[in-house]
């Protein structure tokens, strides 16, 4: 396929951007909106004109243009073509290159087959659910054999179920492609599902580039302030309780974590995936942990962080405006933290 190379690319908000992409790699683009994700896509896609230079398996492709990159682009909103069947938008562009008729069936058929649409080649859009029309617009996509796959936020009006189940597909098919892939998104857990690396863009500057291990437990520069300042927690003693499962001592407190026999040093949990309740949760007291609450800030119009201490720790918990409200808190009340042992990552 291809690798990419950004050199001293500016546009708009993005100034000077440097960025090397590693041929067949799947690099997620992460930031918040306006950072400049979707302006470096449109960059390496030949859709606006830019300063720097960006190369293709290091040939410079500053002069080329969409049609000569070979870039498959999947923009955020969909666009199909209300009026064509499934079948139709596919094809539309081999269509319109006017290739021969035996190629535009062949490639059909490897698509059909590819995106599992067989059952829906003749339903049009409106008869199609969100991700329905999100495999179409993929073999859309990807119908002129491009050597550079971008996707612009592709999982964003999904529901949570049609998403996963997706992401899991969609990494299994640009393995088996063997496509050089970048991948926008603002969700944390379908970045670290679906990169090999990461990329934390943030007010067009590229602030680090990492694993996920990387980025979450060694953040540099302002990394932190975007992804949210996640709760790091020291491991003291560690039990391999068999089966997957383990016993950490963190401080004062005890979790059991999915940590698959392995020597775990350090547990985090994003402030939003920690559950805070005011009165005592039902149910096995497994990761549930007493504290008293010390800190209320207004992140937002919206969102409310409190900050929960233990005798030796300090947790931080994300919840809405409503929520917080609906609990009637005040600083130094007794609460309950949540911790979901599948929303624990480890290190």
């Amino acid at each position: 396929m291809a690798s990419i190379r950004l050199e001293n690319v500016s546009k708009y908000v993005c100034k000077k951007v440097n960025l090397e992409v590693r041929d067949r790699e799947l690099i997620v683009l992460l930031g918040p909106n306006g950072a400049g994700k979707t302006t470096l896509l449109n960059i390496i896609a030949g859709l606006v004109d830019y300063e720097g230079s960006v190369f293709f398996d290091q040939k410079r492709i500053d002069q080329f243009s969409p049609q000569q990159r070979r870039v498959g682009y999947l923009f955020q909103e969909i666009n199909l073509f209300p009026h064509l069947k499934v079948v139709d938008n596919i094809i539309y562009s081999l269509r319109a290159q006017h290739r021969p008729v035996n190629e535009i069936k062949k490639r059909m058929d490897e698509l059909i087959s590819m995106m599992k649409l067989e059952n829906l080649l003749y339903h049009y859009p409106k008869e199609l659910s969100g991700g329905e029309k999100q495999r179409v617009a993929l073999a859309r996509a990807l119908a002129n054999h491009p050597q550079i796959l971008l996707l612009d936020e592709p999982m964003n009006n999904l529901d949570y179920q049609t998403s996963k189940h997706l992401r899991i597909e969609f990494k299994m098919m640009q393995k088996k492609l063997g496509i050089t892939t970048i991948y926008v998104t603002h969700n944390f857990y379908e970045a670290q599902e679906m990169a090999d690396r990461m990329v934390i863009i943030n007010q067009g500057k590229i602030e680090q580039i990492g694993s996920y291990e990387e980025i979450f437990f060694h953040p540099q520069g302002a990394v932190n302030k975007f992804i949210g300042s996640p709760n790091v927690l020291e491991c003291n003693e560690y039990r391999d309780l068999g089966l997957g499962v383990g016993e950490v001592k963190c401080g004062d407190i005890s979790l059991l974590v999915f940590g698959e026999g392995k020597r775990i040093s350090k547990i985090l949990i994003l402030p939003e995936d920690i559950y805070l309740t005011n009165f005592q949760p039902p149910g096995p007291d497994i990761n549930r942990i007493k504290g008293r609450l010390k800190k209320i800030e207004e992140l937002s119009s919206s969102m409310i962080c409190c900050t929960v201490t233990t005798r030796e720790l300090s947790l931080k918990a994300r919840l809405s405006r409503e929520v917080f409200n609906s609990m009637r808190l005040k600083l130094d009340d007794e609460v309950w933290l949540i911790l979901a042992p599948r929303k624990l990552k480890f290190y």
